[in-house]
């Protein structure tokens, strides 16, 4: 099944407006997206719904088992042509130290590539290194493209 998840450095980079925009630009083409959302949430689930016309399903490391998750995203998943979840907070980050109720745990959990949303704001050439960070810090975290938000100017 293909699949996305949208993920970023930090909490408030855009996430929640670039997946709605992305479900609702989905489904306007005719394209049945399955959409998730990780945590306990209720109103970013209400937004993608919205956009997609279709429910919205939670993946909570609070409340399910790994395995749970990845039953509950593959039953779901089988209904629609295309799934993407909205990962909460930033992609390494839980409650955890160690990571392992982070989005970048539910995406490998998962085996679902990434999308790295990245809060460009002041910063220009600096971005590079981060990025680099991102892709070294945990290999088996499958990082495939990068949305830079928030940009300003030429650079």
């Amino acid at each position: 099944m293909p699949r996305f998840l949208i993920a970023a450095a930090h909490k408030s980079s855009g996430k929640t407006v670039i997946a709605t925009g992305l479900a609702a630009a989905f489904a306007a083409r005719g394209v049945a997206i399955q959409t998730f959302k990780k945590g306990p949430d209720y109103i970013d689930p209400m937004w993608l719904s919205a956009a997609s016309g279709r429910p919205c399903y939670n993946l909570d490391f609070n409340t399910m088992t790994a395995q749970e998750i990845g039953h509950l995203f593959a039953q779901h998943s089988r209904s629609g042509d295309l799934s993407m979840v909205e990962a909460n907070k930033g992609l390494y980050d839980g409650v955890d130290l160690l990571g392992s109720d982070s989005n970048a745990e539910l995406a490998k959990i998962l085996q679902t590539p990434v999308v790295l949303v990245v809060d460009t704001s002041g910063m220009t050439r600096g971005i590079a290194p981060l990025l680099l960070g991102y892709r070294a810090f945990d290999r088996a975290v499958n990082i495939v493209g990068v949305i830079l938000n928030k940009t300003g100017g030429t650079r």
